[in-house]
């Protein structure tokens, strides 16, 4: 193929026979999947391992030039056999690193949204970020297992199972934290119609809805996420390029040379993905933010359907004017003066109540904002700026959980019933049925006042 350049046979040699480059290839290669590529057409025998520095030398000798894993972690690798049940492969799968596979044909631009996504992640609290040059264009930013919680989301689900869902869902929450600053950072550097004619496109094909969109100029890998999954390994040739797939530092992005990935100046001081030095469940924050928060919006909305489905229709006519906080039922007021733990869950019901409520977008930004001060330890500002984003974006009104959802007001502490609450089944209906019944005896008043009169 065109696209791939030959790489000579003693090159190959020379470069897998160094025994530094062989310890970093079997270690990366532990608990993984392994295939090699024979001039990057296509793969070798699948399931495949590699244990020995032997193995190398003897594949690159019947003419495989580059080495691929996967991004699962599996109990036993040469188990796994084509069209296996899901529940089988979660049996032997052990847990899976988050690879973000950067493409773009302008390894400049590549840059900045790799160094972009390094500080997305590390803004999650996730110290140890492992960062290397794809070889060709891209980089494959990664954060190893040790630092996944083992479980996220409610009900409660083993991380480890999460594939390729869980990585699909992250890169994708990540591609819209950066999409803003990527696009002014690109502009910023380059002009927009430098940047069409570097890939040969029109500035039309650039822009979208009215803006640029910086993800129409590159990817981040979202979509090609599957099932046995591979990527190239550290140290290992690229074969569109002859370059080497070399292990840098997330400061080093920007900076980062070509020449530093030429095969005879390559040397292995780091290690990619570097399980050693994770710190155990570094990244639950991001886990949370993507699961947790989004999940349960996704879980509720699919209730709320459910629901909808299976009780007789009727005709819903939504609260147009903004219920006054003097409506609003016991739970509600308790998360209302702060809290020390479930923080997110409170957040996702008083979105949810506050916009059944009549609440329009900037009251409830205001309404969360001076809630968060309450709060112990108050949320991150971009978290509650992510979720109000994400509701806007779905442009319609979600019920809160009902009372009777143990996850929610009852695990949080905050059910503490009056009078008026065996009447209804969800917080929204209180205030609308509370504000309702207060109209109705004023207007009866106000009726009787002038019969008397």
């Amino acid at each position: 193929m065109a696209d791939y350049q030959k790489i000579p046979i003693s090159t190959l040699l020379k470069y897998y026979k160094r025994l530094e480059i062989q310890q970093a290839l079997i270690q990366a290669a532990d608990n993984k999947e392994v295939a090699v590529s024979y001039g990057g057409t296509g793969y070798g025998k699948r399931p495949d391992v590699l244990k020995y520095p032997k193995d190398i030398i003897e594949l690159v000798k019947q003419g495989a030039t580059s080495f691929h894993c996967s991004e699962e972690l599996w109990n036993n690798p040469l188990q796994i056999t084509t069209g296996m049940k899901p529940e089988e492969l979660s049996s032997l799968r052990i847990g899976w690193d988050l690879i973000l596979d950067i493409d773009c044909p302008e390894l400049e631009y590549s840059k900045i949204a790799a160094d972009l996504l390094v500080q997305a992640l590390r803004h999650h609290g996730i110290a140890h970020v492992s960062v290397k040059f794809s070889g060709n264009h891209g980089f494959h930013i990664g954060v190893p297992f040790e630092a996944f919680p083992s479980e996220v989301g409610i009900p409660p689900k083993l991380v480890k199972d999460l594939f390729p869902e869980g990585p699909r869902r992250v890169a994708a929450y990540l591609q819209e934290m950066i999409r803003e600053p990527l696009a002014e950072k690109l502009s910023q550097k380059y002009r927009l119609s430098k940047i069409a004619e570097v890939l040969n496109k029109n500035v039309s094909e650039l822009v979208k809805t009215g803006k640029f969109d910086p993800f129409l100029v590159l990817s981040i890998d979202t979509i090609l996420i599957s099932g046995r999954h591979l990527y190239r390994m550290p140290y290992s040739f690229n074969e569109k390029s002859g370059l080497v797939s070399v292990v840098i530092k997330p400061e080093e992005i920007l900076s980062f040379d070509k020449k530093d990935a030429m095969p005879e100046k390559v040397v292995p001081k780091m290690t990619y993905l570097d399980r050693a030095q994770v710190i155990p469940g570094e990244a639950k924050k991001l886990f949370q933010q993507v699961f947790d928060v989004k999940g349960w919006q996704n879980r509720m909305e699919d209730l709320v359907g459910v629901a909808q489905k299976n009780k007789p229709q009727k005709e819903y006519l939504p609260v147009l004017d903004a219920i006054p906080e003097q409506y609003f039922p016991p739970c509600i007021q308790l998360i209302s003066q702060g809290l020390k733990d479930g923080r997110k869950r409170a957040m996702f019901i008083l979105v949810n109540f506050l916009s059944s409520c009549g609440w329009n977008y900037e009251q409830m930004e205001k309404y969360l904002n001076e809630w968060n001060k309450k709060n112990s330890e108050p949320l991150r500002e971009v978290l509650i700026q992510g979720h109000l984003r994400y509701f806007k974006m779905m442009k319609k009104r979600v019920l809160p959980p009902n009372c009777d959802n143990k996850a929610y007001m009852v695990d949080l502490g905050v059910c503490k019933p009056d009078g008026f609450c065996p009447k209804i089944k969800n917080p929204a209906n209180y205030a609308i049925a509370k504000q309702r019944m207060m109209a109705s005896m004023a207007e009866k008043g106000t009726k009787k006042n002038k019969t008397t009169e």
